[in-house]
C-alpha cells in the first residue's frame, strides 16, 4: 500500500509535484486544451474585481468551507492555486504570498483570501470578512456574533475529525499511529460526534425563525458550512454518520435544501468541486468507521 504523505509534510509534496510539472513545461508553449483552456475552468466569469483564494489545487480541506460561500454567493473569485504558473498563478504564486515579507498581516498558511491590498487568512476569518459583502450573514451584531460561534464550533470539531487519523502528530504518516488512531476514533465515534451532532440539531431546532436556517430566516456561511462539515463527516465515516444523523434530523433537512440551491448544485456538479480523497482533512479509512 502507498503510504500518503504526513499532514505536515502536504505542502512541501504539492510544491514538489508543482515545482516537476513545472520544469517539464520550461520553454515549452502549450495551448491548453478545449475551446477556453483547462485554466479557466477554475475562474468563476469576472466582472472587474474578482477575489483570490489561496488554497491547495487538489484538496478540498478547509478551503472548501470558503469556496462554497463563494460558489453560493456567486461572487466572481479566482481559485489561484489551480490555476496556470505560466500566468502567474499556481502553487507557485501561493507560496509567493507566504513568503513575502513586506506584508504587514501575513497569512500563517492557507486557506488565505486576497481582496486588492487586504489578506486575510484562517477559515472563519475568511467567511466573516465576506459575509456582509455576499449577504450570507444577517445585519445585527448579534447575528455577527452568533455565526461566528457556529463556525467555530464547526471547525472544533473538523480539527477533532483531522486528529482521528492523526493523533500523535502531524509530521507522521497515518501508518506510524495506527494503534492511537483507533483509540482516537473510538472515542470519537462514540462520544464526540454524537455531542457536536445534538448540539447542531438543537440550534436548528431552536432558531426563533423556523428550522430552515441556523440563523435568522436567511442562508448565512454557517449553514454552508454545516453542510460541508455533513458531507466530510459521511465520506470518512458514513456508518457512524448515518447513525448519528438518525438522530438529527433538523441538521439532514438543512443539509439537503443547501445542496438544493441552484448555485451550490452546479457547483456541486461541476469540475470545480475537488472529490474527496485521502490527503485532506476527512479520509477514509474504513477501520477508523466504527459506526
Amino acid at each position: 500500500m502507498r503510504r500518503r504523505p504526513p499532514t505536515a509534510c502536504i505542502a512541501d509534496f504539492l510544491l514538489q509535484q508543482a515545482q516537476r510539472r513545472s520544469s517539464l513545461l520550461t520553454g515549452v508553449q502549450r495551448p491548453p486544451p478545449g475551446p477556453r483552456g483547462r485554466a479557466a475552468r477554475w475562474e468563476v466569469r469576472v466582472a472587474g474585481m474578482s477575489y483570490e483564494l489561496h488554497y491547495w489545487p487538489t484538496l478540498q480541506g478547509r478551503g472548501e468551507f470558503v469556496r462554497l460561500a463563494l460558489e453560493a454567493a456567486g461572487a466572481p473569485y479566482i481559485d489561484v492555486a489551480r490555476g496556470d504558473p505560466h500566468k502567474g498563478r499556481g502553487l507557485p504564486a501561493l507560496q509567493q504570498v507566504l513568503e513575502d515579507d513586506r506584508l504587514p498581516h501575513p497569512p500563517f498558511a492557507p486557506p488565505f483570501l486576497k481582496d486588492g491590498d487586504v489578506v486575510v487568512g484562517q477559515t472563519a476569518a475568511i467567511l466573516e470578512y465576506l459575509a456582509p459583502t455576499l449577504k450570507l450573514v444577517a445585519r445585527s451584531a448579534q447575528a455577527h456574533s452568533w455565526t461566528l460561534q457556529i463556525q467555530l464550533t464547526i471547525a472544533d470539531l473538523v480539527t477533532e475529525a483531522h486528529d482521528t487519523h492523526h493523533p500523535v502528530g502531524v509530521g507522521l504518516y497515518y501508518e506510524d499511529q495506527k494503534p492511537e488512531a483507533l483509540r482516537r476514533a473510538r472515542e470519537f465515534c462514540a462520544e464526540r460526534l454524537p455531542k457536536f451532532m445534538r448540539w447542531f440539531e438543537s440550534i436548528v431546532q431552536r432558531n426563533p425563525a423556523g428550522p430552515r436556517h441556523l440563523v435568522g430566516g436567511r442562508l448565512s456561511y454557517a449553514d454552508l458550512s454545516l453542510f460541508q462539515l455533513v458531507e466530510g463527516l459521511r465520506y470518512a465515516y458514513p456508518r457512524t454518520t448515518e447513525r448519528v444523523l438518525a438522530q438529527a434530523p433538523g441538521v439532514v433537512q438543512l443539509h439537503e435544501r443547501v445542496a438544493n440551491l441552484p448555485r451550490v448544485a452546479a457547483y456541486l456538479a461541476s469540475e470545480r468541486r475537488i472529490p474527496f480523497n485521502e490527503l485532506g482533512i476527512f479520509r477514509h479509512y474504513p477501520e477508523l468507521d466504527l459506526g
